[in-house]
């Protein structure tokens, strides 16, 4: 393509932005048929966004998948798109307090919770576990005066409350400084033999908040990731999937958890470490 190839289609793609018109490919539209056919995408959309989706994709005769793929044997299937997804997402954006109800037994870090009781609460985020595969909403107890972490397929009811906006902004201040209390940061080293592999190391830690730095003189790249204390167990999974392709510089909990699974792992093949063979 020349340079006057370029400038054209340069042209004409930020006329099209500016009209407000969004281009797809056929690939994409394949994928959208296939997913407005699985059963979440009725509680996903409104009903007026999935009529007009489904119009969207329905003319193209070409998008029809089925007969061309096979699935293989898999687990059971946990919901993808929990129904009140949709509902508690307005609540959040507009700092609603509400009122839970749940279905079943619901525990925080320090008494069960009456899952007969409505519990007054603030709705702060929605987070999406992918090692649970399930749907977990982040709330503020107002009457216990805790953070809360409650399963979706937990929650049976939410009934909206009045809330002074005041002091909405309040609580939300106090939830920021109660969560950054909680953060951990943690820096990794990225072997130099393998740096090869960075893309695929750094697709492992995708799912983390992280910044990447390299130094020129010793040809390293280190990893800062930043996360909550919760999600500790799950980075240790990803940093033994990694290997000897990474290694952890500052995280005491980190280290000491690698440190005592290589000792397990040396001692279940006959290999007995002495004391001062693995420093920190």
């Amino acid at each position: 393509m020349n340079l006057f190839e370029k400038i054209f289609n340069y042209q004409i793609i930020s006329r099209l932005d500016d009209s407000g018109t969004f281009m797809t490919t056929s690939q994409e539209r394949a994928w959208l048929k296939t997913m407005l056919d699985h059963p979440s995408a009725v509680a996903a959309f409104t009903e007026d966004t999935l009529a007009k989706l489904r119009t969207i994709v329905e003319q193209d005769t070409a998008l029809n998948l089925s007969s061309h793929l096979i699935e293989k044997a898999r687990s059971k299937e946990k919901q993808l798109y929990h129904p009140l997804i949709r509902e508690l997402r307005r609540h959040i954006m507009q700092h609603n307090k509400i009122r839970l109800t749940f279905t079943g037994n619901v525990r925080d870090h320090a008494a069960p919770v009456n899952p007969a009781e409505e519990h007054p609460a603030l709705p702060y985020k929605l987070e999406y576990s992918m090692v649970k595969k399930e749907w977990y909403l982040l709330w503020y107890h107002l009457k216990r005066k805790t953070m809360m972490s409650t399963r979706l397929s937990k929650l049976a009811a939410i009934e909206e409350e009045q809330l002074e906006p005041s002091e909405a902004q309040r609580i939300l201040a106090k939830i920021e400084r109660l969560l950054d209390s909680r953060k951990r940061e943690v820096r990794i080293e990225v072997l130099p033999m393998y740096n090869r592999e960075l893309s695929r190391i750094l697709y492992a830690l995708s799912s983390f908040e992280k910044t990447v730095d390299y130094n020129e003189e010793t040809d390293v790249y280190s990893v800062t990731i930043c996360l909550m204390e919760r999600e500790q167990e799950y980075l240790l999974s990803k940093l033994r999937f990694l290997g000897k392709r990474v290694r952890v510089i500052n995280g005491g909990y980190l280290k000491r958890r690698m440190l005592e699974t290589t000792s397990k792992a040396l001692e279940r093949y006959g290999v007995i470490s002495e004391p001062g063979d693995f420093q920190e």
